[in-house]
């Protein structure tokens, strides 16, 4: 492993070990299912911002409203009285499920925005807002730039 791959592997444990101790603020997420494809996909890990109100554009977790027990990572489209109308960027993945089909998620389930992709390390990155209607964007950023939020 070079150097690069030895600061990207430092630079993922660092982003876990934060995610674990700053509990509060910051949860690790994994995606699953391709509803988020091609920005997201299976198996990537993000570190989400417990609490931040999203704005439209934004990559959020929220509780799917008819199984609370359930994380969904989806695209913030617009506020909609007391909730937010939430989308998949890839609407015609197997399984997809969003407002679509459950309507606008209320605040209270949104439980953050997502701010970077940790792993895999090839594809590690900041998680930007994007144009309604566009894939999720991720920025890769150069080690020696890479504070997290």
């Amino acid at each position: 492993m070079g150097m690069r791959g030895a600061l990207l592997c430092g630079l993922a444990a660092a982003a876990a070990v934060l995610a674990a101790a700053v509990p509060r603020r910051l949860r690790a997420v994994e995606v699953t299912g391709d509803s988020m494809l091609p920005g997201l996909r299976p198996g990537d890990w993000l570190l989400v911002r417990v609490g931040a109100r999203p704005v439209p554009g934004d990559v959020v977790v929220a509780r799917h409203p008819e199984r609370p027990e359930l994380l969904i990572v989806k695209r913030a489209v617009r506020a909609d009285g007391g909730g937010w109308w939430l989308e998949s960027d890839n609407q015609a993945a197997a399984g997809r499920r969003d407002s679509w089909d459950f309507g606008a998620v209320p605040d209270r389930l949104v439980a953050g925005r997502v701010v970077a992709r940790y792993w895999p390390l090839s594809r590690a990155g900041t998680v930007t807002r994007g144009a309604i209607g566009l894939q999720a964007a991720v920025t890769p950023a150069r080690p020696a730039q890479r504070p997290q939020q």
